[in-house]
């Protein structure tokens, strides 16, 4: 039976009208994105098989071009729209995030830092240049690949902060596993980085680590 003979409350489209993209099942949302099925499928039909054969949502948004491209009803033009659609994201967290102090919504860093880290499949070490008031002056990747005290030097990070003028720093990075829990390496690091940027008076505010779909923070937790 097509979409369009489904009962008006049970179509994705008008469903997300009525009640909000939150209250749509990930086959539904994805349906939505697809707009049209295949011969013999609805659109929820083959978002359902595209999700058993990719696994989840989330390993499906981050296949490359050839993976995606490989779905039935997918193809370089649907692969286009997704990058374009996710980068929109990414730039939102961003705004949200430049719009005012970090520290005035906590949530929206971690937002902005896992939309940002997440996806790699290696580890991105990475840092938030403040002002005095705690607005964003400027985010920048630093460091790819295992975090350890021989991947991350403490000058580099030094000379960044001067550059940018800063006056507080908060730094980020990801683990690939997806388990958020810092690590000994993760917490030597941060204290050698705080002890550097003590001798020009930058302050660390806080150290986010960035699982899937968890974000654990060194300040919460005590560990600044």
């Amino acid at each position: 039976m097509p979409i369009t003979d489904w009962p008006t409350e049970e179509r994705p489209r008008e469903k997300l009208l009525m009640r909000g993209a939150a209250a749509l099942s990930d086959a539904e949302l994805l349906a939505i994105f697809l707009r049209t099925g295949v011969p013999g499928k609805t659109a929820v039909d083959l978002a359902r098989d595209l999700l058993n054969r990719f696994g989840s949502l989330r390993s499906l948004l981050k296949a490359n071009e050839e993976t995606f491209c490989e779905g039935p009803g997918l193809g370089k033009a649907k692969f286009t729209q997704l990058q374009a659609t996710l980068e929109m994201t990414r730039r939102h967290f961003s705004e949200t995030l430049l719009r005012g102090c970090v520290m005035e919504n906590p949530q929206h860093t971690r937002d902005f830092l896992t939309a940002r880290l997440r996806d790699y499949s290696y580890e991105v070490f990475s840092c938030l240049y403040l002002d005095n008031r705690h607005r964003v002056i400027q985010f920048e990747e630093l460091f790819r690949g295992t975090i350890n005290g021989a991947s991350v030097h403490p000058r580099e990070v030094v000379k960044n902060a001067l550059v940018h003028n800063a006056a507080a720093v908060i730094f980020a990075h990801n683990h690939p596993s997806g388990i958020a829990e810092p690590s000994a390496a993760d917490r030597h690091i941060t204290k050698r980085l705080g002890e550097a940027l003590s001798l020009i008076d930058v302050r660390v505010l806080d150290h986010v680590v960035v699982g899937d779909g968890v974000t654990v923070s060194f300040a919460e937790r005590g560990l600044m």
